[in-house]
């Protein structure tokens, strides 16, 4: 046994003692989102700040500011930095997370897809509209975690929102985030989002958790979520985890995050057995 499978040992037994695996993969599989309360420790907290703060100060290729100039704060987001910054790399395959996105999708391997950054400064008004996310990605396949985890106490009004069961379909046409512009999927091809804020109350069960350092919020991609500005700086690193099924779904539009170039090197329907999307967990090494 390799020092490394030891260290997933401790790391599966771990997190099983301190949560409850069984109901969150239930209430995951019924709702497609769950709260995990302090999935990272304070040591990891401040190992994930570590690697934000180092973002911020050279952010990457696929930086951007998803907000305007009339906006009084900045709504900034970077994705797939893991090979360049070590501290995400660490959170994503030797935290409990990828324990837990493997036990919650019922999953034998998990891989990292990507990254995210997303931070909302003090009095950002930008809202994120209601969306799913896997249409932006290059993925098939139903196994999937999307985790956000905030450095940040985020009250209830300023955290992600979901819509419960909206992650059993269907895919809906994704818009860009400030013009609400449909890109990407031909016209008609895709189900349009409803107006989920202008429904009757009673027509969606939309699940909402106030959040501190530690916590995460864990969620199917193409579960319906939200948010809206903030009046306190939030920032949360997102990391995106994939299961057995998950193959690659090469566009022929740019992708949210863009791989270019891979589809020269994974063709479609292949799995993502590629070093851009690493195993961070198998479920032979949790035993």
């Amino acid at each position: 046994m390799t020092k490394e499978t030891t260290l997933r040992n401790l790391r599966d037994a771990e997190a099983a003692d301190r949560f409850d695996l069984d109901s969150l993969a239930r209430a995951f599989k019924a709702d497609g989102a769950v709260v995990v309360r302090g999935l990272f420790t304070p040591e990891e907290v401040a190992l994930a700040e570590r690697g934000v703060e180092a973002n911020l100060a050279k952010p990457g290729p696929y930086a951007a500011v998803a907000s305007d100039l009339s906006d009084p704060g900045r709504f900034f987001e970077d994705f797939r930095n893991w090979q360049r910054i070590p501290e995400y790399a660490t959170l994503a395959s030797r935290s409990a997370a990828p324990a837990v996105a493997g036990a919650l999708m019922g999953a034998q391997t998990v891989r990292l897809h990507h990254d995210h950054l997303l931070v909302k400064e003090a009095a950002t008004r930008q809202p994120t509209p209601w969306h799913q996310d896997q249409p932006y990605y290059n993925i098939d396949g139903f196994q999937n975690v999307s985790l956000w985890a905030p450095l940040d106490p985020v009250p209830a009004e300023s955290a992600l929102k979901f819509v419960a069961g909206s992650h059993l379909g269907p895919w809906l046409m994704p818009r860009t985030f400030m013009s609400e512009e449909a890109k990407w999927f031909p016209p008609g091809s895709l189900e349009e989002l409803p107006d989920i804020d202008a429904a009757p109350a009673d027509r969606y069960r939309i699940l909402n958790w106030a959040l501190e350092p530690g916590d995460a919020l864990m969620f199917h991609m193409l579960t319906l979520h939200a948010s809206a500005g903030t009046t306190t700086r939030r920032r949360a690193l997102s990391l995106r985890f994939v299961g057995d099924d998950v193959v690659h779904a090469p566009r022929p539009w740019k992708t949210s995050p863009d791989f270019p170039g891979l589809a020269d090197e994974l063709p479609a329907g292949a799995p993502l057995d590629h070093p851009l999307f690493p195993v961070v967990w198998t479920a032979a090494d949790a035993h």
